[in-house]
């Protein structure tokens, strides 16, 4: 009868472990948030921003652009340039081009990310092509703008900020508005 013990012990023990494994899904994302503030990386940015502010001409911020695609996009995507100076209140633009080399149309959703993580929340988007997915067909061209302002209440120290954006293929999660019109 001595048998009966350690299978208890041992679903005991297993049933500890799932519940340890259930609770730890649950902090990932929490988790994920605070090693992302701790080494400053993902700025995540909010979307429209609808607001005025007065500008500031003693200050200067240098503002980087960069541009990537996630694993299998295969457009050709980058910034006309590759930084701007601008005033803190001050409205700016920049334009990304976006080109598909491919002979299928595809779809494309653009994730934006600041740095240093902890500016984040004083860089306002006023119009962005990451609020929208982008549809191309074979070899056609895009400029896309994003309108943004850097707060006049940025953290003094901060000289120099990065807006990046990685493009991803997400032709094959839904059909292009295109095709789905044609269907019908």
């Amino acid at each position: 009868m001595n048998d009966g013990l350690p299978t208890a012990r041992l679903v005991r023990r297993l049933l500890v472990v799932v519940v340890a494994m259930f609770a730890f899904g649950f902090a990932l994302v929490p988790l994920y948030d605070v090693m992302c503030q701790a080494f400053g990386i993902n700025g995540k940015t909010a979307g429209a921003w609808q607001g005025t502010q007065t500008v500031d001409e003693s200050r200067s911020v240098r503002v980087q652009f960069l541009a990537s695609n996630a694993a299998g996009m295969s457009w050709e995507f980058r910034p006309l340039q590759d930084e701007l100076t601008v005033h803190p209140g001050a409205s700016n633009q920049m334009l990304f081009v976006a080109r598909n080399p491919s002979d299928r149309p595809m779809t494309a959703q653009a994730i934006p990310s600041v740095a240093p993580a902890r500016v984040a929340a004083w860089f306002h988007k006023t119009e962005c092509f990451c609020f929208t997915q982008q549809v191309l067909a074979p070899g056609e061209r895009i400029e896309m703008p994003v309108r943004f302002v850097v707060d006049r209440d940025l953290p003094a120290d901060v000289r120099h900020l990065t807006l990046g954006y990685t493009l991803f293929d997400i032709t094959g999660r839904q059909e292009p508005p295109a095709q789905a019109a044609r269907s019908r």
